[in-house]
């Protein structure tokens, strides 16, 4: 898989969606490394082919791949050993491997709702608002972009998020 293959994917899937869906709306809902994925589907959509998706939603998001990998518990252990940033964190640029969405997000203009839990032990929470903090200054329309956190003591971490029962509430 690649950064350009995933957002090709989502583009097709999304052709297919818009041809079937008549007037219902439309939007890209990233997990994780997902939430690069969706930044860059939207991007491109917006910027060659003119067209907004309808929203898109950031679930436990991180700014760009190379941030988020040295942020990730699994390479904590070799963040202190000379050559990480060659070794680890250059190969993902050698591969293509980008996902820049503090980039992306700058550029669009659709809705943008960014959710993290407190107690992500993953892709740590400050990464979350730091994305938020970024499409907040470029958007226009301030009002378009939402941060949601959930506290600690849900207990949602990296992957529970979507387990909240208030989610639909608060996603509307």
């Amino acid at each position: 898989p690649t950064e350009s293959g995933f957002t090709t994917d989502v583009l097709a899937l999304y052709d297919w969606a818009k041809a079937r869906s008549g007037n219902s709306s439309i939007l890209f809902w990233g997990h994780s490394l997902g939430t690069g994925i969706a930044t860059n589907a939207a991007r491109k959509l917006q910027e060659e082919r003119g067209v907004q998706v309808d929203a898109v939603i950031l679930e436990s998001p991180y700014t760009n791949i190379r941030e988020a990998a040295s942020h990730i518990p699994v390479t904590k252990i070799y963040r202190q050993f000379p050559g990480f940033q060659y070794l680890i964190l250059d190969s993902l640029a050698l591969g293509d491997m980008f996902f820049r969405s503090d980039e992306n997000v700058k550029v669009l203009a659709c809705p943008l709702l960014i959710l993290h839990a407190e107690d992500d032990a993953v892709l740590p929470p400050h990464l979350g608002r730091k994305l938020f903090e970024m499409a907040h200054s470029a958007y226009k329309d301030k009002t378009k972009v939402k941060f949601i956190t959930f506290p600690e003591k849900l207990g949602l971490g990296h992957d529970y998020i979507s387990s909240n029962p208030e989610l639909p509430v608060l996603v509307k």
